[in-house]
């Protein structure tokens, strides 16, 4: 692989990393998260309102009343921690990836991707768990930009893991040549 052509594609990796962790940082830490966020709706990790005709407002329910609307406390703190779990490794992702690159260490590069694989699993659980909880009170059209940013996050941590895997093997092809190590 040319030296440019491989500069260009750690720098879209980085690029990539960077777009996942405001993603995930956008959806979980600006809109706390919450999946929608309407007048009469307002569903999150930590937010759970529902619309109370009889006082025609919105009314936040904690857990004795969650659990007897079939919302289990340990799915939802696993759900917590599988969502924000994955914005923590995130945040490792380019320190292993320029660590890998400037030393040429196959070995960090790997540690790059084994984060990049547990918090995309992370990712994916923690909001299918929560999803499989709330989507009696969802449909497609409430779900909000918190929504589409995770997911958007899970799609862009799949791509990352492609290339990210598919990287170092193009450029141990060049190991042997010092030019294209620079």
């Amino acid at each position: 692989m040319p030296k440019r052509g491989a500069q260009l594609l750690f720098i879209g990796i980085l690029t990539m990393t960077a777009a996942v962790i405001f993603l995930l940082f956008y959806s979980l830490l600006w809109k706390t998260g919450n999946l929608t966020d309407l007048p009469h709706l307002r569903l999150g990790f930590y937010n759970f309102c529902l619309w109370d005709k009889p006082t025609a407002s919105l009314r936040c329910l904690r857990f004795p009343e969650l659990e007897d609307l079939g919302v289990s406390q340990v799915g939802l703190a696993l759900a917590r921690a599988g969502v924000y779990g994955a914005l923590v490794l995130m945040l490792f992702v380019p320190l292993a990836l320029l660590l890998a690159w400037c030393n040429k260490n196959e070995g960090e590069w790997q540690l790059a991707v084994g984060f990049l694989a547990v918090a995309s699993t992370l990712l994916a659980s923690g909001l299918g768990l929560f999803l499989a909880y709330v989507w009696k009170w969802l449909s497609p059209p409430v779900l909000g930009s918190g929504f589409l940013a995770l997911s958007t996050a899970q799609a862009f941590l799949l791509l990352l893991l492609m290339a990210t895997t598919v990287f170092p093997q193009k450029a141990l092809k060049d190991k042997g040549n010092p030019e294209s190590w620079a």
